[in-house]
């Protein structure tokens, strides 16, 4: 009997502990802390963001206007084959083409000149020797006109004489047609001559600038073919201390872009470093993928150092508007609105002025309270932010942390998992 009440006693301890820990250890109790960041003085630059190409500023694509085989390459500044990135001077021979069939047209032409030449010199003669006998037809006419018909002219003489007459004054204009044929023949071969003579020296290719050599697209052995274009040969750029970004902007921000506007930009093969540079043009002719149409603008940058390469990608961003050495919070918050819970009783329900917007700071005792700021531009993480109640190193709330203390807390009556005790216990055993 005595055991029995031992054991009801027992259970009642174990229960009464049981609801003393769930009425008092276990009870979830809420509490939060707010989230704030400084206000700072700072720089707040709004941009527009695009991508583009690193692009040199003149290129000149040299072509071959002869068919024919590469036969060899010219030499560079440094007596080296001309390659990728070979300098050249304007007038350098960059690439020899196999001269022979054009050599042999030469010939052809020259022939064809001195055969014209000749014909020209006989077509003068031919006209010499009509007008010789036009005037032996001349003094046999006029004797004839002074003799008549009569028993010392018949009349078949006459005939004759007259005939005569006139048929050379008929050769006359026609040896003047076969010189001025024999014009045209030699003008015709002179033309020939120098087609032959310029199409050889098409066969020696030489730069037509200066600049350097970003791309060579032929080999030695191979044949180009001219035909209504010429053969592309090498890509020189003219000047790559100048260098443009071509960029590809939306059309919804093509309308903050404007002539020299300033231009930052980076590349990937240059991390960390920031290049400047200008908008220089704005073409026209927009494209559209995807039902996207964007607009090329063209920025002009200086590559004195030669850094940037061709073809680069590049990541700009257009400066739109700018403030200097201006108060700003990060646009977190000037998203955050408490709720009236958090709120000093004396401010809730108080709206911000026209034209306004609220930000909250601490008031020291788990509230908050609103100051009214005007909100300036933003560079997409940073606000500039202008009010006589905001000063620099003011914290504002940018959001809010709540955490659930007491479920953590361990019920007493929970059995307890044995700990191993700290040092080396092999060792703690053997010393005893």
């Amino acid at each position: 009997m005595k055991a029995k009440k031992i054991l009801i006693l027992s259970l009642l301890v174990v229960i009464a502990g049981a609801v003393a820990y769930y009425q008092f250890g276990y009870k979830e109790s809420a509490d939060y802390s707010f989230k704030t960041a400084p206000v700072k003085v700072r720089d707040v630059v709004q941009t527009i963001d695009a991508t583009g190409t690193v692009e040199p500023e003149e290129l000149v694509d040299v072509g071959a206007r002869v068919s024919g085989e590469i036969v060899s390459f010219g030499k560079d500044r440094n007596g080296k084959e001309i390659d990728y990135g070979s300098t050249v001077i304007e007038g350098d021979v960059i690439a020899l083409i196999d001269d022979v069939l054009q050599r042999s047209s030469l010939l052809k032409a020259q022939a064809e000149m001195e055969l014209a030449k000749a014909s020209q010199e006989q077509a003068k003669a031919n006209l010499v020797l009509c007008q010789t006998n036009l005037r032996q037809a001349e003094r046999d006419w006029n004797r004839a006109k002074r003799l008549g018909v009569s028993e010392a002219l018949s009349q078949a003489s006459y005939d004759s004489y007259l005939s005569a007459w006139e048929q050379a004054t008929a050769q006359i204009s026609v040896a003047q047609a076969q010189i001025s044929q024999a014009n045209a023949s030699v003008e015709q071969a002179e033309a020939g001559l120098k087609e032959a003579q310029r199409n050889l020296e098409y066969c020696v290719i030489k730069a037509p600038v200066n600049g350097v050599i970003i791309d060579r697209k032929v080999n030695i052995g191979q044949t180009v073919v001219s035909s209504m274009t010429a053969s592309s040969l090498f890509l020189i750029a003219k000047d790559l201390k100048k260098m443009e970004v071509w960029a590809s902007v939306n059309e919804a921000d093509i309308g903050g872009i404007r002539l020299g506007q300033p231009v930052d930009f980076t590349v990937d093969a240059f991390p960390g470093v920031i290049f400047k540079g200008e908008v220089g043009k704005i073409r026209l002719n927009a494209t559209m993928s995807q039902n996207v149409v964007t607009y090329v603008v063209e920025v002009i940058t200086d590559n004195s150092d030669e850094k940037l390469l061709p073809y680069l990608s590049a990541n700009l961003y257009f400066e739109v508007a700018r403030e200097d050495g201006v108060l700003s919070v990060p646009n977190s918050a000037l998203r955050w609105s408490p709720e009236a819970s958090y709120v000093e009783e004396k401010f809730r329900g108080i709206e911000p002025p026209d034209g306004e917007d609220a930000l909250w700071v601490p008031s020291g005792n788990g509230k908050v309270r609103p100051v009214f700021v005007k909100v300036g531009i933003s560079d997409g993480a940073f606000t500039s932010v202008h009010s006589p109640d905001l000063k620099e190193g003011m914290r504002v709330v940018t959001g809010i942390s709540e955490a659930k203390s007491g479920a953590s807390k361990a019920s007493p009556f929970m059995p307890k998992v044995p700990q191993r005790k700290k040092g080396n216990t092999i060792a703690s055993s053997s010393s005893k």
